[in-house]
């Protein structure tokens, strides 16, 4: 019996055109296995009502093509249900597909689909809003902000708010409570991570897995412009938790007090919020799609 799969593409996702998926997919996937259905969204929040719609009329797989906001915006409907993810990455960090071992080629994503197997990962709660690559405050929100106003995407306008904005953003007084931990710091940095990246292969929490029902969390305190070309090497050399200025904690939940409300974001999208935010994980929430293990 054929299995039910969806793909559901965000158009805005990334940099390149997206007429060409459909016949990709249809190319691509056996036929044999799949019965395939494709739509793309058509405004902001609408993967998330095109998936629960899929899950609630039977369908085994819903795949989504885009980035982690889009992944963001499907899985979030399909937590605590039998249907599976699958990804196809076509955004501008796509951190949770690089996690999980997913090929940035979108011909190689979509062969891969024919050989994938489910498991079970974990999923995060930042006051009861799903998020399942990373979440976070201080300059990663401050960029993840200043990069979502801007009309351009991809890598280098990355980097260039990444660059600028070293110089104008200043680092917080907050307070991290919970579990057994009660740390003041002042951070430029603190990630909350479900998985390993931020995307794009920069390893902010190189030791986190999606599968261990534990948040890693990585503060990073302020640092002299000096140690900044070291500092990202680390990140895409995955050993950024060794350097002098960062801070690793590991633990299923958190309370984070600060001083002012202000930017946050979840896999990358960035919004407001308030002084005390509350993280923690959910343990096995979530299947999805990877590579087979023979």
């Amino acid at each position: 019996m054929k299995k039910k799969i969806a793909f559901i593409i965000n158009p805005l996702s990334g940099t390149g055109m997206k007429k060409e998926l459909p016949s990709m997919m249809q190319s691509e996937l056996d036929r044999k296995f799949f019965e395939t259905e494709i739509v793309f969204t058509q405004y902001r929040g609408h993967g998330t009502f095109l998936a629960k719609e899929f899950v609630d009329r039977g369908f085994q797989i819903v795949v989504a093509v885009g980035g982690d906001g889009t992944v963001n915006e499907i899985a979030r409907s399909l937590i605590h249900s039998e249907t599976s993810l699958g990804i196809i990455p076509i955004g501008s960090g796509n951190g949770l597909a690089r996690h999980l071992g997913i090929p940035m080629n979108i011909k190689k994503a979509l062969q891969q689909l024919n050989l994938s197997e489910s498991i079970y990962m974990d999923y995060g709660l930042v006051n009861g809003r799903p998020f399942f690559c990373t979440c976070g405050t201080g300059f990663d929100a401050y960029v993840s902000t200043e990069f979502a106003k801007g009309k351009k995407r991809g890598l280098m306008r990355y980097i260039e708010k990444v660059i600028t904005g070293y110089f104008s953003y200043k680092s917080q007084n907050c307070q991290l409570k919970g579990n057994g931990i009660d740390l003041k710091v002042k951070a430029f940095v603190l990630t909350f991570a479900n998985a390993s990246q931020w995307g794009n292969n920069a390893y902010i929490a190189p030791q986190a897995s999606v599968q261990d029902g534990k948040l890693d969390i990585s503060i990073m305190s302020s640092f002299p412009i000096i140690a900044l070309p070291t500092l990202a090497l680390q990140l895409f050399a995955k050993t950024i938790d060794k350097d002098l200025f960062m801070t690793t904690l590991r633990t299923d939940e958190i309370t984070l007090i600060r001083e002012e409300s202000g930017p946050f974001h979840y896999d990358g999208e960035p919004y407001e919020e308030g002084t005390e935010i509350q993280i923690k994980t959910i343990h096995d929430g979530l299947k999805v799609l990877v590579m087979k293990r023979f």
